[in-house]
């Protein structure tokens, strides 16, 4: 079963202005692989892109060099960047969501609360353009499965327009 990420629309980046876009690098982790030969290290990046107003992607780079995995790691987020619906500096509404053993619970916060939020949540709603917003890492906080958890929970919500103009087309139609 796909996570809601991965179901919600993508946005191309190339539509979004490229002056416009912030990356942040949450995580580096270094892999050491034991062969007969000694350990072969490669390194992964777990990075995060976002232009600041509602569009927002993170990607997972993996290669022997740093630099190449946090290349990678971009373009990857570059090219699973989702639209999140904001109301004003806050989201719409309440939200929780679960990937692995990590949950995440976003919920929306009055003008001049701020970000609430552990670093790597912190991460991921300050690149989609959130600037109020309370949050709590539930279960298991490895960054990588916390991050997923995150943009699984802001693909999931919903614009309160689009849902109000839908539920009145499904009125029309049934009266």
């Amino acid at each position: 079963m796909a996570s809601p990420y991965e179901r919600a629309p993508k946005v191309k980046a190339e539509d979004l202005p490229e002056a416009n876009l912030q990356e942040k690098v949450i995580m580096i982790r270094r892999v050491a692989k034991v062969t007969a030969g000694g350990k072969h290290l490669r390194f992964n990046a777990l990075v995060v892109v976002g232009d600041g107003q509602g569009h927002v992607g993170i990607g997972l780079g993996k290669a022997d060099a740093v630099p190449d995995a946090v290349r990678k790691g971009q373009a990857i987020a570059r090219r699973n960047m989702i639209r999140v619906p904001l109301v004003g500096s806050t989201i719409p509404h309440e939200v929780i969501a679960k990937f692995d053993a990590s949950s995440v619970m976003l919920r929306p916060a009055v003008p001049g609360t701020g970000v609430v939020a552990g670093a790597t949540v912190r991460a991921v709603v300050e690149a989609a353009g959130i600037r109020d917003i309370l949050t709590k890492a539930l279960g298991n906080t490895n960054p990588v499965n916390l991050a997923k958890a995150t943009m699984d929970a802001l693909a999931s919500l919903k614009d309160p327009q689009q849902e109000m103009a839908k539920r009145e087309g499904v009125k029309a139609s049934a009266a």
